[in-house]
């Protein structure tokens, strides 16, 4: 099993891998709100392609890990469908998405760059947050009513190994970005 030196806590590897991960964000351009909504218009796909690989990275470090026995899955939260709060929260976020060019860890990220906009997205996220409290009491059944069942991977719903998953997922990588490489002469993205 994988232990943190020295007694590292949570938070604080919490926050160094969020701090790290701000920095990559930041380093591939996603403190500007024209990359995300340039990949919500379909004309960058650099959000995709540097998201999907990450996702992609710590699905095989993942499994690597639970199969060279240091990781035992059942510590692993995976959390089940909230169908309905789902809809509506992915609804909500991705309208923000779209108006304001940030998703929250990239609003982050613009804040910590000095981006102002960063700073007024994070407020509305604030306020949303503020506003879902007050109306839990009205809504927190029904958004929190789970369907289908409990807690699935995706291997665990295809009823398929994560090997042979994690090798389509890149397949399917390699076939976005070769298919949205910019023509010679011109930059990708």
């Amino acid at each position: 099993m994988i232990h943190l030196p020295l007694g590292w806590t949570g938070s604080l590897s919490g926050l160094l891998i969020g701090l790290a991960f701000g920095a990559i964000l930041e380093g591939a351009g996603f403190a500007d709100p024209a990359r995300l909504t340039g990949q919500l218009r379909l004309v960058d796909w650099t959000v995709f392609k540097v998201m999907f690989t990450a996702i992609i990275v710590a699905g095989t470090l993942l499994y690597l890990f639970r199969d060279l026995g240091l990781l035992p899955f059942g510590r692993i939260f995976v959390p089940s469908l909230y169908l309905w709060g789902t809809l509506l929260g992915g609804a909500l976020i991705g309208i923000g998405m779209a108006v304001g060019g940030y998703c929250p860890g990239t609003a982050a990220v613009a804040l910590a760059s000095g981006r102002l906009d960063g700073l007024v997205f994070l407020l509305g996220i604030g306020a949303g947050t503020i506003l879902f409290n007050g109306a839990y009491p009205a809504i927190g059944a029904w958004a929190y009513a789970r369907t289908g069942k409990a807690a699935l991977t995706l291997p665990q719903l295809l009823h398929l190994s994560p090997w042979i998953i994690l090798p389509a997922l890149l397949a399917l990588l390699v076939a976005v970005v070769r298919l949205t490489a910019a023509p010679a002469g011109r930059a990708s993205s």
